[in-house]
């Protein structure tokens, strides 16, 4: 089974990070809690929470390693150096690697976004468009760059969407557990309704 790490710090969007993990473990991958400074995160909204492990030469093992949003935590991971050497190490490896919300900021930064397609929150589009003049925007619920092996997403309403389709990228089917979770019938319902 693969494996993956979502990777946290304070400020970060609980039910984006939480929702992966959530969705990944119920598939059955192996998925670890990842903190970039300390275990305990406190998250945007002031919900805390414990991390399994700390940032370390262990993330370039996983198979996918994914970001959540919200503003402080992503300027947290798009600052940290230590966290950019490994994410670079693992692109050249050709490992997966995700974001969502604000923080493909930090993989703007970490030089990955350069002529790939991409989507992220609306308030950060501008920024990562400027960093990336080459690069596609897509305006989609979550973006996927097959040859860089990269996936984002757009913010809260689409963590589901992410956390599936990181699960999807591994080579995991999905669509019991979307049916477990109502996902399916969200979707269903949500499509008939813009075709009313």
């Amino acid at each position: 089974m693969p494996t993956a790490a979502i990777v946290f710090s304070d400020g970060c969007e609980e039910v984006e990070g939480l929702s992966q993990v959530d969705v990944l473990r119920r598939l059955g991958i192996a998925c670890d809690m990842v903190a970039l400074e300390d275990l305990t995160i406190t998250g945007g909204h002031g919900i805390r929470f414990a991390c399994d492990k700390l940032v370390d030469d262990s993330l370039l093992d996983y198979d996918l390693v994914a970001f959540p949003g919200g503003a402080p935590n992503a300027k947290h991971l798009r600052e940290s150096g230590k966290l950019a050497a490994l994410m670079k190490d693992r692109f050249k490896a050709g490992k997966w690697n995700a974001a969502m919300c604000a923080s493909p900021i930090a993989l703007s930064k970490y030089g990955f976004l350069t002529e790939a397609k991409w989507t992220s929150h609306p308030d950060f589009k501008d920024q990562v468009a400027s960093e990336n003049p080459a690069s596609t925007y897509v305006d989609t619920p979550v973006a996927i760059d097959q040859d860089r092996k990269l996936v984002t997403s757009r913010g809260p309403a689409t963590s589901w969407a992410f956390a599936y389709a990181l699960a999807q990228v591994l080579g995991v089917d999905t669509a019991k557990l979307e049916d477990a979770m109502q996902y399916s019938y969200l979707r269903k319902h949500i499509n008939e309704a813009q075709h009313d």
